[in-house]
């Protein structure tokens, strides 16, 4: 098995970047997920309410983060932290009380512009820190940035693959890894084998298994065009249900990383731990 992608999302639920490497801080892949869009309550916006998410480009180098979108130009902002900027308070989910830094006015404006709701960009800086609240899967020191929950998805090129072949017998068409936005793409396994996987070692990273990923209605977002339809929750209800939670359905593994430090390239072996 070797990892045949390699993704991070600067900002949550906008478009992410395929990369051939990132480093690995305690917070999971370097540039993954730093950024957030917030509503004025310092709220969490993502694509399930906010669709047109997806139609922003991401862009990272080493001093900026660079936000573009057909017809609407860019706009830039600094990628580091800065202990001057204004904190404001953020909730995810569960996490509430996060302190994140604003990224300014320029930002703002040009989001609530593109996006037609008001809202701000904050980024993590060194005020901030969100503990994974995963009891049974979090040990002390398990930390998480902007994502939903876990710092690693997972997805199998295989599971994919199967997914579209059930897609096809139902007269559907395929659809491509970007709908379910894994950090991982892990080739040479069979579908859904990373189900089953307590443990991995990826390179000289070793993760541990937080659970499977819950599928919501970005999956059925396409990524290009914020269209929406059913697909492919409607498939994977039929064939993907968590037993424990009906009302879930599964795809994907997530995943904590107990290195906290190296680095990650696409093309590394995988090989799976006790």
């Amino acid at each position: 098995m070797h990892l045949a992608g390699l993704f991070i999302y600067p900002v949550k639920s906008l478009r992410g970047c395929a990369v051939a490497e990132a480093g690995v801080d305690e917070l999971g892949l370097a540039g993954d997920r730093r950024f957030l869009v917030v509503d004025e309550a310092g709220r969490f916006l993502t694509q399930r309410t906010l669709p047109r998410m997806a139609l922003i480009d991401t862009a990272l180098d080493d001093v900026a983060l660079t936000l573009s979108a057909d017809g609407a130009g860019s706009v830039a902002v600094p990628r580091a932290g800065d202990p001057a900027a204004p904190l404001r308070t953020v909730s995810v989910w569960k996490s509430e009380g996060l302190l994140a830094e604003d990224c300014g006015d320029a930002a703002a404006v040009w989001l609530s512009a593109f996006l037609g709701q008001a809202c701000r960009l904050v980024r993590i800086g060194g005020k901030f820190l969100r503990p994974v609240l995963k009891p049974g899967r979090a040990r002390p020191g398990d930390v998480v940035g902007f994502a939903d929950a876990y710092p690693f998805l997972a997805i199998g090129e295989a599971s994919l693959a199967d997914l579209n072949a059930r897609l096809a017998a139902r007269g559907g068409r395929a659809l491509p890894m970007d709908r379910f936005r894994p950090n991982l793409v892990i080739a040479g396994a069979p579908a859904y084998a990373e189900d089953g996987w307590p443990r991995i070692q990826v390179g000289g990273i070793v993760l541990r298994a937080g659970g499977p990923c819950a599928r919501c209605i970005v999956t059925a977002t396409d990524q290009r065009t914020a269209e929406r339809g059913q697909e492919p929750l409607r498939t994977l209800a039929t064939y993907r249900r968590d037993a424990a939670k009906p009302a879930d359905v599964n795809f994907g593994q997530n995943f904590l990383h107990e290195t906290k430090a190296g680095a990650l390239r696409r093309g590394d072996p995988v090989r799976v731990l006790a």
